[in-house]
């Protein structure tokens, strides 16, 4: 794969995003986040795609890097760059499609953020994880804090911030991070059989249930809405379908209706 901006694979009911970069770490540029910014666009408006993998291109890395996160070289450009990227992560957080990030590297600055804004995330042993904001004089911005501190919770947000150190994946999994934490022989098998089981659950349920968790984590719970919700999913087509598959022990069909 040649070295450029990410690119936005579909297929059938799965998009798959790619970061390009591996030769700098996969770190991204401000040409990198406005592509980023075009391909949510696209996915969010193909009422098709109902899983979105992001993953990285690693080849020809000594030792894996998913991504260095924001190239440091726009600071210069920019001092208030890091609040342009905060949209980033927001936009990925919000998608419509259900998001699994496929951690197949390390992972430092800004893209632990794209990683927490996933949905469900899969990771590859014996890489590591690290935010060095506080070391470059950064206070991090908002909506990063709180992803931060509802994924991975206050002490180990504190420990990842404050101290700047490199955390082993190991170290993270107890926290509930990762779906699974496999090695690279299982890792794309692992995300194969992930995706596969999103892509069997009723679509209009899961997008609903998805962005009614991410309110209540975010503070914005309104039980009204979430009842609307739960009204519609009752009048579906794809609940009556769930439940006759449930009653003749069979794969249900959904259509997303």
């Amino acid at each position: 794969m040649n070295e450029g901006l990410p690119t936005l694979d579909l297929h059938a009911s799965v998009a798959t995003l790619t970061l390009r970069r591996p030769a700098q770490r996969n770190s991204l540029t401000d040409d990198d986040l406005h592509t980023l910014m075009a391909h949510f666009d696209t996915v969010n408006h193909n009422p098709a795609i109902q899983v979105l993998v992001v993953r990285a291109d690693t080849q020809g890395q000594a030792k894996p890097v998913f991504s260095a996160g924001y190239h440091v070289g726009g600071f210069d450009n920019d001092v208030m760059a890091p609040l342009f990227f905060e949209k980033i992560p927001q936009a990925l957080e919000a998608l419509r499609p259900i998001t699994l990030c496929a951690l197949n590297g390390s992972v430092y600055g800004g893209a632990t953020d794209l990683v927490l804004a996933c949905d469900l995330r899969v990771g590859l042993r014996g890489m590591s994880w690290r935010m060095p904001a506080c070391a470059l004089g950064l206070h991090y911005y908002p909506s990063g804090l709180r992803r931060y501190v509802s994924r991975l919770g206050l002490n180990a947000s504190k420990r990842a911030f404050l101290l700047g150190q490199s955390l082993p994946f190991e170290d993270l999994q107890p926290l509930g991070l990762f779906e699974a934490l496999v090695d690279a022989e299982h890792f794309d098998a692992e995300v194969t059989q992930c995706v596969n089981t999103l892509t069997a659950m009723a679509p209009l349920a899961l997008q609903a249930t998805k962005q009614s968790l991410n309110e209540v984590a975010a503070g914005m719970y309104c039980e009204p809405v979430l009842q609307e919700r739960a009204r519609q999913s009752v009048h579906s087509a794809d609940f009556v379908e769930g439940r006759a598959a449930f009653a003749e022990r069979r794969p249900a069909k959904f259509t997303g209706r």
